[in-house]
């Protein structure tokens, strides 16, 4: 199959500034140029993307994803190797980039919809969908300074999901708008693909990878680590989320020892076994332990700790007036079923305790029983414990 995108050798040099002088006068008094280094975003990474498949770019923050994604859409030029693109290309790498505010709604389509390579006949003929599909029909002719933050990123991801291009990139923007709007954002982006659109796309969504890419290219601090089949390069991807330094902490057991706590696993919707999980998607912790004695009345409790040490997450069973009668000896399994898990990009620790009713001392707690990684959603800031879905709504 012919290939729309073409990236060979391609590597992507910025400069970074330690002590950068300010002026002419300063680079004159001090009698040197400013201390740089140069740091490579991209290096030597080449792959191929066929014609009407869906390509996605995974990795951890900072390892070129974003930067790889700006040069195959010409914003950033290479500073070594070439990319070649077969086809019209649209990029969408931040939704309502060209909206001027003072302008209003009506205009601001026109705009942006020529910014990412649409004509005026072309607008013409798509306008009235556009303006359906985003939602904001009574307010298109009032200027988007006065917009709900939700108003503005849906007509702006409503004028970008209609240019109909032959290639489309698009960088993080699938969660926007709500619920009802991103599922009409799914199904638009399914019904490009279904007619051959060949896309490339950044998420740190591994949900949405999976469900959208028929390939993927992991990079890792600006190199390639695999690129392929979904199905296969994604598992490996999750996997290396645990780092051989973090799976190597010892978990620490104290109690009375009726009780050990064996491990714990999470599943995801599919009933794989994960490492890293979408703050969006259900999960279920499955906690293994043995019970070396009959307990009576057990009360189990399972927490999540941050890096910090914080608690973010926990559940008791006596909260819940879920109490078994007793446990015999043997082996057992306890599964902890979340709608999701909102919490904020990192790692995340599993402590485990059980003890019978109203004891003071456990039968076994164990700190860092396991690690599991949280992806980063549209909602991720690093003010805050938890990513919910949120918007502003200027009321009138």
């Amino acid at each position: 199959m012919p290939s729309a995108i073409r990236v060979e050798n391609v590597t992507k040099t910025f400069r970074i500034y330690h002590d950068r002088n300010q002026s002419l006068k300063g680079t004159i008094l001090q009698g040197r140029r400013a201390a740089y280094e140069d740091f490579q975003a991209v290096d030597d990474v080449s792959f191929e993307v066929e014609k009407g498949t869906t390509f996605g770019l995974m990795g951890r923050n900072g390892s070129g994803k974003s930067t790889l994604l700006k040069c195959v859409a010409g914003i950033l030029e290479p500073n070594r190797g070439s990319i070649v693109t077969d086809g019209r290309l649209a990029a969408m790498l931040e939704v309502g980039s060209g909206f001027h505010p003072e302008l209003s709604g009506r205009e601001n389509i026109y705009l942006n919809a020529a910014i990412i390579g649409m004509s005026k006949r072309e607008v013409d003929a798509k306008f009235d969908e556009i303006v359906e599909f985003s939602g904001v029909e009574r307010f298109i002719d009032n200027a988007v300074k006065n917009y709900s933050s939700g108003m503005y990123v849906r007509l702006g991801f409503s004028v970008a999901i209609h240019t109909r291009p032959d290639i489309l990139v698009v960088d993080e923007i699938f969660s926007v708008g709500d619920a009802d709007f991103q599922a009409k954002s799914r199904q638009k982006f399914h019904d490009l693909k279904e007619s051959g659109t060949t896309i490339m796309l950044v998420s740190h969504s591994v949900g949405l990878m999976k469900t959208f890419c028929d390939q993927v290219a992991w990079l890792d601090h600006g190199k390639l680590m695999r690129v392929g089949e979904a199905e296969d390069i994604i598992p490996e991807f999750q996997a290396s989320f645990a780092s051989r330094q973090e799976r190597a902490v010892a978990p620490r057991t104290v109690g009375l020892g009726g009780a050990t706590f064996d491990g714990v696993e999470v599943l995801n919707s599919l009933g794989e076994t994960v490492d890293i999980v979408s703050p969006e998607e259900p999960v279920r912790i499955r906690l293994r332990y043995t019970a070396r004695e009959r307990i009576e009345r057990p009360v189990f409790t399972l927490s999540m700790a941050n890096e910090r040490k914080q608690t973010v997450f926990r559940v008791n069973g006596a909260d819940r007036g879920w109490i078994p009668d007793a446990v015999d000896a043997g082996e057992h399994v306890i599964d902890v079923v979340a709608e999701r898990l909102p919490l904020t990009e990192g790692m995340y620790w599993f402590n485990a305790d059980v003890r019978s009713e109203g004891a003071q001392e456990p039968q076994a707690n164990v700190t860092r029983l396991g690690a599991l990684r949280v992806d980063r959603n549209e909602f991720w800031t690093d003010r805050s414990l938890v990513q919910v879905p949120w918007s502003f709504e200027m009321q009138q």
